[in-house]
């Protein structure tokens, strides 16, 4: 077990350098039914799924389009998130349609998306998807509880920074 640690820790120093990386984060800032606004600020990094790169290899063939993914969906799981996931654990509530812009550079996606609550929940995970409805899940991130009531709302601002490799 550790020789196999050894090299793979070993090809991931020497592929490091020359490799495209992509790098996730998940920002999130309430506002209550009463107007008060809470700036939570960064809450997750990472987690692109295997779907979602699978997503992105089909949209280079034309067979998937990569601007679908501005659905911001939130949810009660708490499991960990995985590269294997396909969904929120508990989903809560109607997804929200994100904007989409390019964020502080040219090579960073942006979306923001503002999810309104008609009930009580302890809100603990977050995901991009392709669709309003079921589609692929770009991104899952489980965070501390956002507790929220009937009326909140949890605006959620999503940006994906793509660096190139050498």
């Amino acid at each position: 077990m550790k020789t196999v640690k050894k090299i793979l820790g070993w090809l991931n120093k020497k592929q490091s350098p020359n490799a495209v990386t992509f790098k996730s984060r998940l920002y999130a800032k309430v506002i209550r039914a009463n107007g008060k606004i809470e700036e939570i600020g960064l809450i997750a990094e990472r987690m692109v799924t295997t779907a979602g790169v699978n997503a992105l290899v089909d949209a280079f063939q034309a067979l998937f389009t990569l601007s679908d993914f501005k659905y911001h969906g939130s949810g009660t799981g708490a499991v960990a998130e995985a590269i294997t996931d396909t969904a929120l654990g508990v989903e809560v509530e109607t997804r929200a349609t994100g904007s989409q812009i390019e964020g502080a550079s040219a090579n960073i996606y942006k979306t923001v998306g503002t999810i309104t609550y008609t009930g009580t929940y302890a809100i603990t995970e977050h995901g991009i998807f392709s669709a309003a409805t079921t589609g692929t899940l770009w991104d899952r991130s489980v965070f501390s509880a956002i507790n929220v009531v009937n009326g909140d709302s949890i605006q959620f601002t999503y940006e994906l920074t793509c660096n190139a490799g050498g």
